[in-house]
């Protein structure tokens, strides 16, 4: 942490580095009398040009590449492609091979908010500053994160040929689907992950939340009959509930607009001209009654608001009770994962064929920190001719410096505060929303001018 004298009563906090969130990223800080005048968060990762180096490559190729953008959640890269590559050839795909996707985006889910709830986010509720602090005092609640993980690792590893850039997902399914042999010590260990999600969801129901609300629309994807996951209609539901509708895939870039910031390699994004926010807090407003029995019961007992529907207005929910919906979202997708095992028929064929046109194509999933965009253009000859990838990430950024300006405001007004208390204040803000700045450094906007004779 570095602090400097802006003059005119002005200071400057810095914070170089942000602690337990996946990426580099710095905090700026600026802090007038007793005013939060700026609050900037800078990815300064280098920028990666997916979208760049995706043009002119083979249609097929989008699945496999972009899955590098992410090693914790490689999986929503790549069915995310696959939808949009597949929209682009008019092939859709359904039945028991739509079922396996789904259940390997569970596999993800399990293991990526698991370890974000126990890795990550929890030594900011018990008083330590990393796991290895929060294991020596809480050894048991680790292991059960840990074994939790693993579980969905080896979803991952079954149907993906493995955990991180599994090699298994192809357009139109996979190189090649499990028997229902081969499921089996699966659903098993998926039965004991279930016990699991449910003491995690009991554990964090236990933190001490301090009070605060979110002020930005909630963007999520909806389904009509279950929790959205690997597909659905983008759906905003405006501050406080007042507000609801859903958007067409392919008008996603109409409503949300990015623009580069000086402060940081990652675009940041508005929707409809206003901040807005993805990820759990989202998908629970929008489509928390969709949740299974278990999970809704679960949520009760953890003490979140009961979820609002797409009909009425809810109170704007907590960003730190995310830990709670993150929770509650790891003891629905194990329970998901056993259902589609139990219901599970090994499809003919690992895949149907997906044979390239000319045609633009847009696909959207849920990816566990939010609501995950690929727009892709295909030639006749089945080369992509442009590519564009908004990642959840890059969308809440926005969003999460509106929560640093407010609850350091608000935190000011209680009282004076030390440098190292809002330091640590911060970092607990950002990490309430689970950024993964990787991924939302892929672009930039450069300008060059040049000079005749320079």
């Amino acid at each position: 942490m570095n602090v400097s004298d802006a003059g005119d009563e002005s200071r400057i906090l810095r914070l170089p580095a942000i602690a337990r969130v996946e990426g580099q990223a710095a905090l700026r800080l600026l802090l007038r009398g007793g005013t939060v005048a700026q609050a900037r968060l800078a990815v300064y990762e280098p920028p990666r040009f997916f979208e760049a180096f995706l043009r002119g490559r083979a249609y097929t190729e989008p699945p496999d590449l972009t899955s590098r953008i992410c090693g914790i959640c490689p999986v929503a890269y790549q069915l995310t492609a696959c939808r949009a590559v597949e929209d682009a050839c008019g092939v859709a795909v359904d039945g028991q091979l739509a079922a396996l996707r789904r259940l390997l985006y569970c596999g993800e889910w399990i293991e990526s908010q698991t370890l974000h709830i126990h890795l990550l986010h929890a030594p900011d509720f018990l008083g330590h500053d990393d796991v290895i602090g929060l294991a020596r005092d809480h050894r048991l609640h680790v292991e059960r994160g840990l074994r939790l993980k693993q579980t969905g690792n080896a979803v991952m590893e079954l149907l993906g040929g493995r955990s991180i850039h599994p090699v298994n997902v192809r357009l139109g399914g996979f190189h090649r689907t499990p028997t229902r042999a081969e499921l089996r010590p699966l659903a098993e260990r998926l039965r004991v992950a279930l016990d699991d999600a449910w003491d995690t969801v009991r554990w964090v129901a236990g933190f001490d939340f301090p009070d605060a609300e979110c002020h930005a629309d909630l963007f999520a994807l909806a389904e009509t009959h279950t929790y959205a996951i690997e597909s659905g209609v983008p759906t905003v539901m405006r501050a406080g509930g007042t507000a609801t509708c859903g958007l067409p895939v392919c008008d996603f870039r109409a409503h949300v607009t990015e623009e580069q910031v000086p402060h940081s390699t990652a675009l940041h994004s508005r929707l409809d001209g206003r901040r807005h926010l993805t990820g759990s807090l989202a998908r629970y407003a929008v489509s928390g009654h969709l949740l299974s029995p278990l999970a809704l019961q679960a949520a009760r007992e953890a003490g979140l608001a009961e979820p609002p529907r797409l009909t009425g207005a809810g109170p704007r929910p907590n960003p730190y009770r995310s830990i709670i919906v993150r929770a509650v979202e790891v003891l629905y997708a194990a329970q998901e994962a056993l259902r589609i095992i139990d219901d599970y028929e090994p499809p003919p064929r690992p895949y149907i064929d997906v044979p390239p046109r000319a045609g633009v194509g847009h696909g959207a999933t849920e990816a566990p920190r939010g609501l995950l965009y690929h727009h892709y253009a295909i030639d006749g000859q089945g080369r992509v001719t442009d590519a564009c990838i908004v990642p959840p990430t890059a969308q809440n950024q926005g969003a999460i410096e509106d929560d640093l300006r407010r609850l350091v405001q608000q935190e000011l007004e209680r009282g004076p505060a030390s440098d190292e208390a809002l330091a640590q204040l911060c970092e607990r803000i950002i990490r309430n929303h689970d950024p993964c700045i990787s991924c939302s450094a892929h672009f930039l906007d450069v300008d060059i001018s040049r000079v005749a004779g320079a």
